[in-house]
């Protein structure tokens, strides 16, 4: 799996978090490097992701903190991947996703942390649109693989804090990437519905889009090594949960985010690093959000 012209973009195809939590981590899903192919052949990665919602936040505003019993929502993804184009029209991807959390409540006697395995995730790869690959869509299925019972001694977790959500999703998203005429800089657009069909416990999961489109330069080298600066905005939306154990009044957001980021590729190495910046918020009640979101991604083509 090559990007397009050496540079890098932000990819519906790319290693993400699957994940279920109160604020967002399904943006982490468009807000990557691309494995956008250009023919057959395939890429194993290994990415980091890392939130820390710390401060409450209501509608479009910061809000006190005493208004909200979570106090922190802290979070290290790691995510397992491999993705395999079998010929220029059709591939696959799958992701077996990790977490770790620590989470601190008004109720809980101290931090509370674990570990478990996230909500794996399938998807087939159709790029027969055009000879160069440029656009493509995704089809896939999100399994409820993840941990979503993990308790402390005071009682249970709240569904949407769990690393699991118990739902069975379907995921649809597409993308589309240009040249800007003869040069080195190019363009990018790409999204992803997440939408829950199924759900276990009393709880279903509010509907997610996240869509991101930006620019990069894949005009910088340092001898065989490739540098690729990009800028990309990220939109997020998602609905309120619903269902016995949910909190309509308090899930449910809209989002905007600034991410820079940059690759680094010594073939068939890629290593891939950004940081993405909330300037636009608008959550559903009282909702922890993080400051500020990052990202790291390993990924080697063979």
């Amino acid at each position: 799996m090559q990007k397009i012209g050496g540079g890098l973009v932000a990819g519906v195809l790319v290693p993400g978090a699957a994940f279920a939590c109160a604020c967002g981590c399904g943006v982490f899903d468009v807000a990557t490097s691309s494995m956008f192919p250009e023919g057959s052949g395939g890429t194993a990665y290994l990415n980091y992701d890392y939130q820390n919602q710390n401060h409450n936040w209501s509608g479009t505003s910061s809000a006190p903190n005493a208004n909200n019993d979570d106090k922190k929502i802290e979070t290290h993804f790691v995510t397992l991947g491999l993705q395999y184009m079998f010929n220029r029209s059709w591939g696959a991807q799958i992701e077996l996703p990790f977490a770790n959390r620590t989470f601190e409540n008004a109720g809980n006697a101290g931090s509370l942390n674990w570990t478990t395995l996230g909500d794996i995730r399938l998807k087939a790869i159709y790029t027969g649109f055009s000879d160069d690959l440029s656009s493509g869509l995704t089809l896939g299925v999100k399994l409820p693989s993840g941990n979503y019972g993990q308790t402390d001694p005071l009682g249970d977790i709240d569904r949407d804090t769990q690393i699991g959500s118990g739902s069975t999703d379907l995921l649809l998203g597409g993308f589309h990437r240009d040249r800007f005429g003869g040069t080195h800089w190019n363009w990018f657009v790409q999204a992803e519905l997440d939408a829950p069909v199924s759900k276990q416990g009393e709880y279903r999961p509010g509907i997610e889009a996240d869509a991101a489109g930006g620019v990069y330069y894949d005009g910088l080298s340092l001898g065989r090594l490739k540098i690729s600066p990009v800028a990309q905005i990220i939109g997020s939306w998602r609905g309120r949960d619903n269902g016995a154990a949910a909190s309509p009044d308090d899930t449910g957001y809209q989002r905007i985010l600034l991410s820079p980021g940059i690759e680094f590729h010594l073939h068939p190495v890629k290593l891939y690093a950004d940081v993405e910046v909330p300037v636009y918020q608008n959550m559903t009640g009282n909702q922890l959000v993080a400051p500020v979101l990052f990202k790291l991604s390993l990924s080697y083509m063979f």
